[in-house]
């Protein structure tokens, strides 16, 4: 089984709310004590965060399941539930994540540290305490947990290497990587050696060293899926410098002149701006071709022999060196906290002729733990008349006697002439 994934699902789940507390304080020569439940703990969130010590996405392909610990229920005396424990994600540094459904792009964890909250945890239900009004003295209710949020999503990992190598099939890539690093790719006479890329470290001196990435073969049409090395096209992408590859072999399927033409031609058609990063074109099994042949920008070398090695590897420091300049500088690993799914009520009718209403906060309204209790039916009704369900439902087209689910509970609507949303409220299932 290959070590190397860069592909995988992820499944988040973040965790439950506790529940509130129904309690009243009883205790020797307290008079009318009132409501004393306490809150439950909110639930933990699930974060990914990049990590420079993880290799690849080979953790989630067997066991793809995350999910972080509920927050502990409230109990009597005001005592709040303890929060849920936040769950950390290790991912490799340069893993791309994309939503299951339609591959939109969520977020780019490229730098050491970078965190992404990729599930947001349920909230704590509030305690009867909470509920203590002028019109409710003794509220005989509370409130039920959130349930965290749970999804699938798709990771993809973009190798961060300051140089990727690129060439046609067994044009040396491999054996280069294996000379001047301690990379041990494998390597063998016969096209798409290399299934998987390979990543070396190659130290010049004390103060200096760069990360080489040995990408698999590729062959025209790549971009457009044929061939091996399609599948890894996308680890070029982030490379610093591009050390283009070209065959001196007399035996080889094509011309130098044409592998250069094809290669250009297959980068920029997967990404144009790949046409513009920087490159060192260099004739490889130099040691196979006559002296007079095509030589490239870079010279020519032989990784067999080590002619040309170091000329290469001077070249290629001096490029990574100035491309890293360049670049901008973060002086702190970047949070993304993505914001809940969105608050407004929306009204949406079924097959059947029921009317859902959709939103975190209708659906939290009616998360209490009695709701036949008349103190919380009242409250219920109050909290949706002021979020505007009740408008909602009567510009939507809702008659009196219509079904109207709102989270896991279903109630029977009547319009203003008659009550509000209410009527059935016993009846509801959670």
């Amino acid at each position: 089984m290959s070590g190397f994934v860069d592909e995988c699902n992820l499944h988040v789940t973040a965790g439950d709310g506790g529940a509130g507390c129904v309690a009243f304080r009883r205790e020797a020569r307290v008079a009318r004590g009132g409501p004393a439940g306490g809150d439950g703990g909110r639930g933990g969130d699930v974060w990914l965060v990049a990590d420079r010590n993880v290799a690849s996405l080979l953790a989630f392909r067997d066991h793809p399941h995350r999910r972080a610990s509920n927050g502990k229920h409230g109990s009597g005396g005001n005592r709040h539930g303890a929060r849920g424990d936040d769950l950390g994600v290790k991912v490799p540094v340069g893993t791309v994540v994309l939503d299951h459904t339609d591959r939109s792009q969520l977020a780019d964890l490229s730098e050491h540290g970078e965190r992404w909250l990729a599930a947001h945890a349920g909230d704590g239900g509030r305690g009867n305490a909470r509920f203590l009004s002028n019109r409710r003295r003794a509220p005989a209710f509370a409130e039920q947990g959130e349930f965290g949020e749970q999804r699938w999503l798709r990771l993809e990992l973009k190798l961060l290497a300051d140089v990727a190598i690129v060439g046609f099939p067994n044009v040396g890539k491999s054996t280069f990587i294996s000379r001047v690093s301690a990379a041990k790719p494998k390597i063998a006479d016969y096209p798409f050696t290399t299934l998987e890329p390979n990543l070396g470290v190659v130290r010049l001196d004390d103060t200096f060293e760069m990360v080489l990435a040995d990408i698999p073969g590729l062959i025209e049409g790549a971009s457009e899926g044929r061939g091996l090395g399609h599948r890894f096209l996308r680890h070029v992408e982030r490379a610093r410098v591009l050390l283009v590859l070209i065959d001196l072999c007399e035996l080889a399927d094509c011309r130098p002149d044409e592998q250069l033409s094809v290669l250009l031609r297959e980068l920029g058609r997967y990404r144009p701006e790949l046409a513009e990063r920087p490159r060192l074109v260099v004739g490889s099994r130099a040691d196979t071709a006559p002296t007079e042949s095509f030589g490239g920008a870079g010279g020519r070398l032989s990784s067999v022999t080590g002619e040309g090695v170091s000329e290469v590897l001077g070249e290629l420091s001096r490029m990574v060196t100035e491309a890293r300049v360049s670049e901008p500088v973060l002086e702190a690993p970047v949070v993304h906290r993505p914001l809940p799914h969105a608050q407004e009520v929306t009204i949406v009718r079924g097959d059947d002729g029921a009317w859902t209403v959709r939103g975190r906060a209708a659906a939290r309204a009616v998360a209490l733990s009695d709701l036949t209790d008349p103190g919380a039916q009242a409250y219920v009704q109050d909290r949706l008349r002021s979020l505007g369900v009740e408008r909602a439902l009567a510009r939507a087209g809702a008659a009196t006697g219509d079904e109207v689910r709102i989270g896991d509970f279903s109630f029977t609507y009547y319009d203003d002439a008659e009550a509000t949303v209410a009527g059935g409220m016993g009846g509801g299932d959670r």
